[in-house]
């Protein structure tokens, strides 16, 4: 597969990012190279082979929940730059 510089833009656009020509550039060959590879592992012949679920036998040792005080309202609100008697004052950030 390809990567065009056409390509990268795209993804670019898609991504909201601005990127200049240099960038885009060097993006299309650094993709190239990512495709290149993946390419490569899909010739591995992998008939007989077993998926791993985890990459080593050591197993994660998981704590046991407990229950603690959580903080009142007032005392969350004390510290926050804007609040009302019970919520948090946060700016506008999606507008109808």
């Amino acid at each position: 597969m390809e990567i065009s510089v056409k390509t990268i833009q795209h993804l670019a656009h898609l991504s909201r990012l601005q990127i200049n020509e240099t960038q885009a550039a060097q993006y299309q060959t650094d993709m190239q190279k990512m495709v290149s590879f993946i390419e490569q592992l899909q010739e591995v012949n992998t008939d007989g082979v077993e998926p791993l679920l985890m990459l080593s036998d050591a197993s994660t040792s998981l704590r046991a929940d407990q229950l603690n005080e959580s903080l009142s309202a007032t005392d969350a609100l004390k510290n926050a730059p804007s609040h009302d008697q019970q919520y948090f004052k946060v700016p506008t950030v999606i507008k109808k």
